[in-house]
């Protein structure tokens, strides 16, 4: 009995030293998250200034996304013998250009997606890598400022498909206008002087016309976080028919050595793909117009490794 109530004294007197050593330790630690937190905010200003100075800014940050699997004899599946893979791409890119009078800003995405399902117990089927998605962006922005928040601009973007189809359709989007810079890493865009050109072989529905620019794109890199997100949108003043917008969102998170974690979703509302889409797709309906198609919004996703460059 002794022994017992010996052991339980020790114990309880242990369990109180490890207690009032944790608590003495996260008293401690406090202070230290309170300074780190400063640093690092003095960091984030200078880096701030850094980013404001005149000259060349360079960067660029891609997500590899990668799923394959294979099943033999596995009976809970309908197809017990198979294979099945799905392999995305993405890459973002940015060059600008800031000085005291004017500045010009390019940037660039890809999206690059495939997927295959081999059913090995059907030699009819299809075994290869199909395509799944495929964006391809660019675009140079050159304005001449009047202030330090707004400058008269030009915009060039282009926007098409490089797996297949290339150019088939094109959209080439020149025009003028005004540049807007609240903070630092946000250009606004509008240009209420500017021609979508489209390239098609249907040109009976892809058409050209004249109409408002309107982007939007914020990038920027806080720690290891690399976000970077941009709207670009056209509205036809011809015809609602012929407007169309696309918002691309990407995110990377490093972990070690430039390699961590990305996220990438994009949606797009175009008509005149949607009627395409109607007309000469999968299952064609010649009776599609612009009336009377079911124009629902395109969506896509990416989730993976990343590398920031």
């Amino acid at each position: 009995m002794r022994n017992l109530v010996v052991t339980l004294t020790a114990f309880l007197a242990l369990s109180a030293t490890y207690a009032q050593t944790a608590d003495e330790l996260k008293a401690l630690q406090g202070p230290k998250k309170d300074s780190i937190a400063a640093i690092q905010g003095r960091v984030d200003a200078l880096q701030a200034q850094i980013n404001a100075l005149p000259g060349w800014k360079k960067g660029a940050f891609g997500t590899i996304g990668a799923n394959l699997s294979g099943f033999n004899n596995w009976y809970s599946k309908d197809a017990a013998n198979s294979n099945a893979g799905n392999i995305g791409v993405t890459i973002n890119g940015f060059a600008n250009l800031n000085q005291e009078k004017y500045f010009w800003r390019n940037s660039g995405n890809v999206n690059l997606g495939w997927v295959k399902f081999d059913d090995k117990d059907d030699p009819t089927d299809d075994d290869s890598f199909k395509q799944a998605t495929d964006v391809f962006n660019i675009t140079s922005l050159y304005g001449r400022k009047i202030s330090e928040k707004f400058a008269i601009s030009t915009l060039a973007e282009y926007r098409t498909t490089i797996l297949s189809n290339f150019n088939d359709p094109g959209y080439l989007d020149i025009g003028v206008g005004a540049t807007w810079t609240p903070i630092t890493d946000l250009v606004v865009v509008i240009h209420p002087l500017n021609y979508n050109f489209v390239f098609s072989s249907e040109d009976d529905i892809f058409e050209s016309s004249l109409g408002a620019k309107i982007v939007a794109d914020y990038t920027r890199k806080i720690g290891k976080v690399n976000f970077k997100t941009n709207l670009s949108m056209f509205q036809s003043y011809k015809s609602s028919d012929l407007s169309n917008w696309t918002w691309i969102n990407s995110f990377g998170y490093t972990i070690w050595n430039g390699i961590g974690l990305g996220f990438e979703f994009g949606l797009r509302d175009n008509k005149q793909e949607a009627l395409n889409y109607a007309l000469n797709g999968p299952t064609p309906d010649a009776a599609a117009t612009f009336d009377n198609i079911d124009d629902k919004l395109q969506t896509y996703w990416l989730f993976g490794l990343n590398y920031a460059f």
